[in-house]
């Protein structure tokens, strides 16, 4: 696919300046050349242009936004001048795997004075005696150098990414997260309330129940005492009766 394509395709709808990272790895130049990328990509942070076949970044537009930029497996062998120019904020930049023979050839990169890290594996220049030294040398505002700094430390991911591309992102999507939570853990108290209070009232209930049942028992304690005497009285009226009749006789 050819680049012009690619881009076409990579927008998605959107314009050219809603985009903040555009990926064209594995696509054809024209000619050695970058094409259909323009100015228009005004808030554009990361561009990745890894074996595309670059011989030359001369037509690269004016991105002032732009942080980090891979360029690695092309055929480039000069003419970095133009970074300078074009991407004054560049952070980062990858140009592993290019015909870059000559410390004289990374010259043009001490102009890019925000640039914190260069990487140049499998370049020939990083066969030179004393390459790390004179490339620190060279460019005083690097921090890491392949991946490592001027005391051969490694770099951590946060150090190897772009400043800020998704920084923002990340951080609102934890926020949304924290919200979330908080909104359910209170959600789950509430609950918890409500069931406690039905607890409490079906308990309420209960004891209700259960002095209404000890009433009736009593309730019931007393008519049986009622008939007994009842039945005591018509007995000693049954008596009274017999002896009446046997004084008679």
């Amino acid at each position: 696919m050819d680049m012009k394509k690619r881009i076409h395709l990579e927008l998605r709808n959107r314009t050219p300046s809603d985009v903040r990272e555009l990926v064209l790895d594995n696509c054809k130049s024209n000619e050695g050349k970058i094409e259909g990328l323009t100015a228009e990509f005004v808030n554009l942070e990361f561009l990745s242009l890894i074996n595309v076949s670059l011989l030359s970044v001369s037509n690269l537009p004016k991105l002032v936004k732009l942080k980090k930029l891979e360029l690695s497996d092309n055929r480039i062998s000069g003419g970095l001048d133009v970074l300078a120019e074009k991407l004054p904020n560049l952070t980062l930049l990858n140009l592993s795997g290019n015909k870059l023979k000559d410390i004289s050839t990374l010259e043009p990169l001490k102009k890019l004075d925000h640039l914190k890290s260069l990487d140049l594996f499998n370049c020939e220049v990083t066969n030179l005696n004393d390459y790390r030294e004179s490339v620190f040398k060279l460019l005083p505002q690097l921090t890491y150098l392949d991946g490592y700094d001027i005391d051969d430390r490694e770099a951590s991911d946060s150090d190897g990414d772009a400043d800020g591309v998704d920084d923002d992102d990340d951080e609102e999507g934890e926020e949304e997260e924290d919200e979330d939570g908080e909104d359910f853990d209170e959600e789950e108290e509430d609950d918890d309330e409500v069931e406690g209070e039905d607890d409490d009232e079906d308990g309420s209930g209960e004891d209700e129940d259960g002095e209404d049942d000890d009433e009736d028992e009593d309730d019931d304690d007393e008519d049986e005492e009622e008939q007994g005497a009842k039945g005591e009285k018509r007995k000693r009226a049954a008596d009274d009766e017999d002896d009446e009749d046997e004084e008679d006789d």
